[in-house]
């Protein structure tokens, strides 16, 4: 905000400082913007050139290399991160492939195994049920010949249980004596031998 001063305080320029701006009356008194005073375009334009001039020095010498400097550093890690990457895939699906190769020859040893369990059980079975029926087929000719045994004596002991049976009914029903040659031939004209 400009302040106006009235035209005494032109002459004595140490009167009427405006406290707003620091600047003396005098000195707003023309009303022209200092930037837009043609007067001093050409230091203006001087001082623009330097100021420049220092600004881009101090970009090209220090900022821009430090920027550059900084994204090709992230470039080189972005590179690394990237190779890094590519390899630990490559590693992890070369890892995934030989798992799935140990996989399928453990699952053909696997079957191979049990196949050869299954042949070796039912072997077993074979032989073991060989063996029984060997065993039971002794034991039944034992218990044939044992039959046999038993049913050859009990024949033979028919005949004399015949004769005893025989030699006790006479003597109970007629009351006499009969001898055992008599009853045997008896019991062999009945039998038939």
């Amino acid at each position: 905000m400009f302040v106006v001063t009235p035209a005494y305080a032109e002459s004595n320029p140490t009167e009427g400082t405006n406290s707003e701006t620091g600047a003396h009356g005098g000195e707003t008194a023309g009303g022209v913007f200092p930037p837009f005073d043609s007067s001093t375009f050409a230091s203006q334009l001087l001082w623009l050139a330097i100021t420049f001039g220092l600004f881009y020095m101090l970009m090209s010498k220090v900022i821009v290399p430090r920027i550059g400097g900084i994204l090709e550093h992230r470039r080189d890690r972005i590179a690394q991160d990237l190779d890094e990457a590519n390899r630990l895939k490559e590693e992890a699906d070369n890892a995934i492939a030989a798992y799935e190769q140990e996989l399928a020859d453990a699952r053909k040893k696997a079957t191979a195994i049990a196949e050869t369990a299954r042949e070796k059980a039912r072997a077993a079975a074979d032989a073991e049920r060989t063996s029984t029926e060997a065993e039971l087929s002794a034991k039944m000719a034992d218990a044939e010949k044992s039959i046999t045994a038993i049913k050859t004596k009990a024949l033979a002991d028919v005949d004399t249980i015949a004769e005893d049976a025989a030699t006790d009914m006479v003597k109970h029903l007629i009351g006499g004596t009969v001898t055992k040659a008599e009853v045997a031939a008896a019991i062999r004209a009945v039998s038939g031998k």
